[in-house]
């Protein structure tokens, strides 16, 4: 009988033991936040707040100066606990990178998920990656807190399958100039929120200025504008590379957002003309950027 006892004594003190140092090696380990940024939220709600639109052709937004802001940021609330990185998500056609999209996944600490875009430029499935990288990321204990800068009521279930695993996560609003932006059930559903203003988004969001164009300008000929697009190609292929074509090709005969974006403002520049509203101008401005970029291939 002693010496049951003495065995059970002695299988409880290597318990204890292998208890203790489990509990040493968690008091180890730092905790481990990530930062989740809908990107949609972010430009509609800083546009509408610093520009006074949510059309991101109408402003520019330092999107690096702003996701070291954030970082800085998590950095102060969550003062024990290490970056894992920052998780940026938005829409593009068919998923391929804008050349804006490619300059954030290019950053130190940043991955960029990609949704559909669809003809009205609305994400589609943005919230479904944000739900399952944050469930993953809480069920194999990658994170133990996570910083969501959204709005949508569709990421109540991202929140509340991660904390399912045991992690907290806090939602990060803009502020909004009139009423909300942000879903109440969202608001509900997280463990803190927190909300941003314009002084904050400030340095990092600038209108585009519109430019300016002589009323007596002539009409360009379709020759004359294709001929700019095939200049501006050029440069284009210049400053980014055969993998950014590669990555563009195919999208023909459609250019992403940003891209025809950039590529209107400066063929207007070029030819000292307006092209807003001459849609045969415009399908010549695109066909003479596309023609050259094929004969590169």
């Amino acid at each position: 009988m002693n010496d049951d006892l003495a065995a059970l004594s002695a299988r409880i003190d290597h318990t204890n033991e292998l208890l203790q140092r489990m509990l040493a090696e968690v008091a180890k380990t730092p905790s481990t936040h990530a930062i989740f940024v809908d990107a949609g939220y972010l430009y509609a709600a800083a546009g509408r707040l610093v520009a006074g639109t949510e059309d991101r052709r109408a402003f520019d937004l330092d999107a690096e100066g702003l996701i070291d802001a954030l970082i800085d940021k998590a950095r102060t609330i969550f003062a024990d606990s290490r970056l894992l990185r920052v998780y940026w998500y938005d829409g593009a056609r068919r998923r391929i990178h804008t050349a804006e999209q490619q300059s954030i996944a290019e950053l130190p600490d940043v991955k960029v998920r990609l949704g559909n875009l669809n003809s009205n430029n609305q994400q589609k499935g943005v919230d479904s990656l944000i739900r399952t990288d944050l469930e993953s990321l809480a069920r194999h204990r990658a994170i133990s807190d996570a910083a969501l800068l959204g709005g949508d009521e569709d990421l109540v279930s991202a929140v509340e399958a991660a904390q399912g695993y045991g992690a907290r996560v806090h939602l990060w609003g803009i502020e909004a100039p009139e009423g909300r932006n942000q879903a109440e059930p969202l608001l509900w559903e997280v463990d803190s929120q927190r909300t941003f203003d314009l002084d904050f988004f400030k340095p990092y969001v600038s209108r585009r200025a519109a430019p300016a164009y002589e009323a007596t300008a002539g009409r360009p000929t379709r020759e004359d504008v294709r001929f700019v697009g095939a200049q501006i190609a050029a440069k284009w292929l210049a400053a980014r590379g055969r993998d950014a074509l590669v990555e563009l090709l195919p999208g023909h005969p459609y250019l992403p957002g940003s891209v025809d974006q950039d590529l209107l403002v400066e063929a207007e520049g070029l030819l000292q003309y307006s092209l807003r509203g001459q849609a045969d101008l415009r399908r010549a401005l695109r066909d003479g950027f596309w023609y050259h970029l094929q004969t590169q291939y």
